[in-house]
């Protein structure tokens, strides 16, 4: 797993352009002796365990593929050799998950059901789960597992929660369009920066006086590209950012409020201001049956104080939310604390413990084994009893 980790880092692909990882994949199990099929949202791997007829029940088991649009610069010896693009946020090990769990039931499960692997694209992108429900990758499935390697974990640790544990995520992009002009006549035109600036500010007031303080919620604008040279008022702006909210009607409520503000800049600085908002994320809603299956699985894996809550749910997007509109589900996060400095996910510095994989590994051999063979009811853990 670990050499597994290391070549697809090497060798990372963004989001519906991972057509290398995919071959990559689609050999290692063919060396397990694992039949595979890809294509799926052009860039997708799907592949079955167990030869159970569809009646006796399926489950998924999914792990995400591609990488982000960063300059790496971690300094590692299997760094990426792609320029401005890195395997920033785990899915490197993810991938690697998921082939060592194929091993582990190759090799020990024997069904009842079947198992169904799924190797994702386009999670960063944020609809690459939407995009293979669309093709019919859940047809058949009774539930799906997946986790996400977390560095502010230790190494062994398991969270599993029921309930919200990733928030709504709402991409959006305003264009401001003012009047261009000299620098020193600033009178004679509509300056865009100075209402673009303004609007950056009091969008901040939407969270901080008009949501509960006891919801949490978040904007932030992460683009800001307006002019081109020093004495030129620019006349136009575009801001990109995105809304994350744990709350359905704080979301709502903030996302007309982003709206109001917008069209208010228009009659405050004389400008044309609109909003768009992209195709966004529903929340990462774990259902209680598949959570308990889940932290069994957990318990299986690794010690019983190991197997925590996350705490606070995380205000991080995820699509694994699209495959929980239509089964039950639980993703969980494995802890991959390094004991050295690194950065956080999304930076260019990022890099997790290896270790963690043999965990994901098994967890989620356990999470399918568990859930085909109790047929979706939780059941107390052997290991549990032993170890209690």
């Amino acid at each position: 797993m670990i050499s597994i980790r290391r070549h697809l880092h090497k060798y990372p692909e963004t989001s519906y352009d991972e057509f290398q990882s995919a071959e990559f994949i689609k050999e290692k199990l063919s060396e397990l002796g694992i039949e595979s099929t890809g294509g799926q949202g052009g860039t997708g791997v799907t592949a079955y365990l167990g030869n159970g007829a569809s009646g006796e029940g399926c489950v998924a088991l999914r792990a995400d593929m591609d990488a982000l649009p960063i300059r790496e610069q971690t300094g590692l010896g299997f760094s990426s050799v792609h320029e401005g693009v890195m395997h920033a946020c785990g899915h490197d090990g993810h991938v690697a998950m998921l082939l060592g769990a194929a091993a582990i039931l190759k090799k020990s499960f024997s069904g009842p059901g079947r198992v169904k692997l799924i190797f994702q694209p386009a999670e960063e992108h944020g609809n690459g789960a939407a995009q293979l429900v669309r093709e019919g990758v859940l047809d058949g499935v009774q539930a799906v597992f997946g986790g996400h390697i977390d560095t502010h974990f230790k190494t062994g640790e398991i969270t599993v929660d029921e309930g919200l544990i990733c928030a709504y995520a709402d991409p959006f992009q305003i264009t401001i369009k003012g009047r261009g002009g000299h620098a020193a006549r600033p009178h004679e035109g509509s300056d865009a920066v100075v209402a673009a600036a303004s609007l950056v500010m009091i969008i901040q007031t939407l969270v901080s006086r008009e949501v509960d303080p006891n919801k949490s919620q978040v904007i932030t604008i992460g683009s800001f590209q307006a002019g081109t040279v020093h004495n030129v008022i620019a006349c136009e702006a575009i801001l990109k950012g995105t809304v994350r909210s744990t709350d359905e009607v704080y979301r709502e409520k903030t996302i007309c409020g982003l709206k109001r503000i917008v069209q208010s800049i228009e009659t405050m600085y004389d400008v044309h201001a609109g909003i768009v908002f992209e195709q966004g994320l529903p929340a990462v809603i774990n259902s209680t049956r598949a959570a308990e299956i889940a932290r069994a699985a957990a318990w299986d894996t690794t010690s019983v104080d190991k197997v925590i809550s996350q705490g606070y749910p995380s205000l991080g997007g995820e699509d694994f939310a699209f495959y929980q509109h239509y089964v039950e589900g639980c993703l969980v996060r494995f802890g991959a604390k390094l004991t050295g400095p690194s950065g956080p996910a999304h930076s260019p510095t990022f890099d997790f413990d290896e270790n963690c994989l043999k965990y994901g590994a098994a967890w989620l051999a356990a999470a399918g084994w568990r859930w085909l063979n109790t047929n979706g009811r939780p059941v107390v853990s052997e290991s549990r009893i032993i170890q209690s």
